[in-house]
């Protein structure tokens, strides 16, 4: 899936204006990368957007999310594999970024059971090449994918920043949780501002083919029967991607600072001494899969045929953000109403897939 053979580095097209930061956003072509570059873009900063265009899902997706971006004279488009160790300390030699977030990885729980060396590479070889490359060129500050998939076995809700999260049940979520672990590391040592985002079932236009509205509603419009896991029990913290940008932009104005009052006799697995922080980035209000169901079924004006099917391997019954401290420290909580987010998808869905 990985193609570190072909590196393509185009040169930026001289602006005809001063753009703001140089921020380097990887996983470009991703669904999270695509909407950040936008926001970022509007904005006036000067985007340098990485991804290797691998085939986990259609790869024309991703292609026609660059297209969005390409015509932009403030985006340059990279592709390369964050593996390609080579390729990134030129990429990082060559652009002098003021702030990097990376959003690259190998995504999905149940992938990972059958394909875990792909996470190995992408989410830490990957990263440890993103580490590197913000530690020799100095750059302000290092914002990062995590997932609430790092809970793992924790049963107390809402899920917090604070909560101790050794128990992960898939190789994904143990991938994540190690970045975050690299991260405190090069806080630590060399005063690298570094923050990790936590997200919440992210979902909204031009989403990922693999997430459950995506296929439910690709499903439900070809008269296909939906598998619905753990026969419907499932709460998720459904997040819109409009919300999870604006968390994203606001932390990233904003760099970790170390905190005065975290001490080793009772840590605070959610800040540091060193420059690090952890935040989540969830709806705050867990929806039960069944309504999310019911809500699709509504928009569409159609009834689902239900395949009920017990919990997969790696899955959690149910996830919850505690967003109590991205309220405290950057002013802001997701509050879409899932309703209004699926609405918003759908006529998405519609238009592109005509």
């Amino acid at each position: 899936m990985n193609d570190q053979s072909k590196t393509d580095f185009r040169v930026p097209r001289p602006a005809s204006r001063v753009l703001g930061p140089k921020i380097l956003v990887t996983g470009a072509a991703g669904f999270i990368g695509f909407h950040l570059c936008q926001r970022l873009l509007a904005r006036g900063d000067s985007v340098i957007g990485l991804d290797n265009l691998n085939d986990y899902y259609e790869v024309s997706l991703k292609e026609n999310r660059l297209k969005q971006l390409t015509d932009k004279e403030n985006f340059t488009f990279v592709k390369c594999d964050l593996s390609d160790r080579a390729g990134m300390e030129k990429l990082f030699a060559d652009y002098k970024f003021d702030a990097v977030v990376n959003l690259a990885a190998q995504a999905g729980v149940r992938y990972s059971l059958t394909n875990p060396h792909a996470y190995i590479d992408a989410n830490l070889v990957g990263f440890m090449n993103i580490l590197e490359g913000c530690r020799h060129q100095q750059v302000g500050h290092l914002v990062y994918a995590s997932s609430s998939s790092v809970y793992g076995a924790n049963t107390s809700m809402p899920f917090s920043v604070h909560d101790n999260i050794d128990h992960p049940v898939s190789l994904y979520a143990a991938s994540k949780k190690a970045n975050e672990l690299m991260a405190h590391t090069y806080a630590h040592l060399y005063g690298l501002p570094c923050t990790g985002l936590r997200f919440f079932t992210v979902y909204g236009p031009w989403g990922r083919p693999d997430m459950a509205l995506f296929l439910f509603t690709k499903a439900i419009l070809a008269g296909e029967p939906i598998d619905v896991f753990n026969h419907g029990r499932m709460r998720r913290d459904f997040t819109y991607i409009d919300d999870i940008v604006e968390g994203v932009v606001r932390v990233t104005d904003r760099p970790a600072q170390p905190n005065p009052e975290w001490s080793g006799d009772d840590p605070d697995p959610g800040s540091s001494a060193a420059p690090y922080r952890v935040y989540n980035i969830g709806n705050n209000n867990p929806v039960e899969l069944m309504h999310l169901i019911e809500t699709l079924e509504k928009t569409l004006g159609r009834v689902a045929v239900k395949n009920f099917m017990p919990i997969q391997p790696g899955d959690v019954p149910a996830t919850w953000a505690d967003v109590d401290a991205l309220s405290n420290d950057v002013g802001f909580r997701p509050a879409t109403p899932i309703e209004i987010g699926v609405e918003r998808f759908v006529a998405w869905y519609k238009g592109y897939y005509s």
